[in-house]
């Protein structure tokens, strides 16, 4: 069998790789050339965590080559970006190119996959696509829509071990996508259609957005109250039926940060508690960077000059180079522009340059800084010593106590 994969992302590159792992002969497409150059050299444009040993082995062994364009195939998956446009709209058209490149080379019996989240709907319209170009294909090849659940950081892992939902616009393209997916998911593989299964991963991530803005929300109430917003969620989570998770900046990611904006933007009458949701997270970001702003007039007022600030990182998590949709990102962008009484220094330890901003490393900013804001709960930075002469915003609970 051999699968094209149209995109060579964070999700398109690892799963392309552990296909091929497990003995698929996988062709990769990128537009980016230079992703196409450096995976074919068996080089990660990625970080994560053994998956560039994997992804020299498949390369060397001939079962995953990389190229700008598709090649006729067995099966099909666009895991191509779903950005929304500037009103949240969400933006199904990279999901479009991607099928259209495909549509010459399809043929009889061939699986077509969409892995990108996407709108409740999304399936069917490219479905109607595909049949519309290729009206002698009707009923002759299988679509269906599978949408990943993996964490950054543990995706080898997850990838294989983790259930699947996989649903098809009918019972014969779930069975045979099903098929493919047995080829490395150990997880179960659990059947539906597709408009459920485009529903399900819209679901899950609005669910963990409506879970962050409790916690956000409760540390804006705390810091308002005097409270240590830690050591309270701790205390809350003693109770055997509840489980608050961890406040942070906001929320950020391609997926948590993005997903809930495609249901509102269907739904926007039925959606009030995921519609608010993101306005409180969303909101976080602002008040972050609203509190630094502030610490800065506080301590240029007392001290008479100009602070050293270190804005300690910019991933939208912890242990990863992932930027996307990062508030912490967002937070340390607004400060640069609102304050030019400080000398801004910019931390991200998992990332070596960056076009729009000057890295430094964090010890060395750790050290300089007067005032020290914490983004992103970075393994390195826990190994920090609490320091009594700075000014400490801790927005991710480095220093819980």
């Amino acid at each position: 069998m051999k699968a094209c994969f149209m995109g060579l992302g964070y999700i398109g590159l690892p799963t392309a790789i552990i296909a091929a792992k497990h003995g698929v002969n996988v062709l990769g497409v990128d537009i980016n050339s230079g992703v196409v150059e450096m995976t074919n050299q068996g080089k990660l444009h990625i970080i994560e965590p053994g998956m560039e040993e994997y992804l020299q082995e498949v390369v060397n062994a001939g079962l995953l080559k990389a190229s700008t364009t598709p090649e006729i195939s067995d099966a099909y998956f666009m895991v191509v970006p779903t950005p929304f446009k500037g009103n949240h709209e969400p933006d199904i058209s990279y999901v479009e190119a991607a099928t259209r490149s495909v549509l010459p080379y399809l043929k009889e019996g061939d699986l077509y996959v969409i892995e990108s989240t996407s709108p409740v709907g999304t399936t069917e319209k490219m479905q109607s696509l595909i049949f519309s170009e290729r009206p002698e294909l009707k009923d002759k090849i299988y679509i269906a829509y599978c949408p990943e659940r993996v964490l950054p950081g543990n995706v080898i892992y997850e990838l294989v071990h983790n259930d699947r939902v996989i649903g098809g616009i009918n019972p014969e393209s779930t069975d045979k996508a099903i098929e493919f997916y047995s080829q490395f998911v150990q997880g179960t593989l659990h059947k539906t259609n597709c408009k459920t299964a485009e529903m399900c991963k819209l679901t899950e991530n609005s669910s963990r957005d409506v879970q962050i803005a409790f916690a956000n929300e409760l540390s804006l109430i705390c810091d308002k109250a005097g409270i240590n917003v830690w050591e309270l969620i701790e205390l809350a989570n003693k109770h055997p039926r509840v489980n608050i998770l961890q406040p942070g900046a906001g929320v950020g990611g391609h997926c948590i940060a993005v997903d809930p904006y495609f249901i509102t933007a269907d739904f926007p009458y039925e959606s009030q508690l995921i519609s608010k949701a993101r306005e409180i997270n969303n909101y976080k970001s602002f008040w972050c960077a609203e509190k630094v702003h502030n610490a800065i007039l506080r301590f240029e007022l007392e001290h008479h000059r100009k602070p050293v600030v270190a804005m300690m990182g910019l991933a939208f998590k912890p242990n990863i180079d992932d930027l996307r949709e990062s508030p912490a990102k967002c937070i340390t962008t607004k400060v640069m522009q609102a304050c030019n009484n400080a000398d801004i220094l910019v931390v991200e330890p998992n990332v070596k340059e960056h076009k729009v901003f000057k890295l430094t490393d964090y010890k060395e900013a750790y050290e300089k800084a007067d005032i020290v804001v914490f983004l992103t709960a970075h393994d390195p930075f826990k190994e920090l010593p609490y320091m009594e002469d700075k000014v400490v915003l801790d927005f991710c609970g480095i220093y819980r106590k």
